[in-house]
C-alpha cells in the first residue's frame, strides 16, 4: 500500500551557486558519506529529502540528517532514515522506500514513494 508519493525538482546552476557562496550548507543538508558527491549529485539527493519530506506529509520537525540517501547493494538509491523522519515513517507505517533520481539539463529530480504493508 502507498503510505506517500513526493517529488521535487532542483535547478542545478542555482543549487551549485548556493552551496559555492555558503558552503557551511553542505554540513547542514548532509550526511557524512554524502558530502564529498559532485554538485550535480548534491542537487539529486536534496531533491530526495525535500521528496520523503512531501511523502512524509511534510511535518515541520523533520531533520536533514536523519534522511540520507545511500546505495543498495544493486547500486540503486535508498532511503537511510534515523531520528525523526524514521519515527514519523514509522507513525504512518512506512516500511519501505522507492526512490528515483535523474539529471537532465539544467534540473536534479527526485520521487519518492513511501511504502506500506497496509
Amino acid at each position: 500500500m502507498i503510505v506517500g508519493i513526493g517529488v521535487d525538482v532542483v535547478a542545478l546552476e542555482r543549487f551549485e551557486r548556493k552551496i559555492e557562496r555558503t558552503p557551511a550548507l553542505v554540513e547542514r543538508l548532509f550526511c557524512p558519506d554524502e558530502r564529498g558527491l559532485h554538485p550535480r549529485s548534491l542537487a539529486a539527493r536534496f531533491a530526495a529529502k525535500e521528496a520523503v519530506a512531501k511523502a512524509l506529509g511534510a511535518p515541520g520537525d523533520l531533520h536533514w540528517h536523519d534522511c540520507e540517501v545511500v546505495t543498495a547493494p544493486s547500486g540503486a538509491p535508498s532511503i537511510k532514515a534515523t531520528g525523526s523522519v524514521a519515527a514519523r515513517a514509522a507513525a504512518l507505517g512506512v516500511s519501505r522506500w522507492h526512490v528515483s533520481l535523474t539529471h537532465d539539463g539544467d534540473s536534479a529530480i527526485a520521487m519518492v514513494i513511501a511504502e506500506g504493508e497496509g
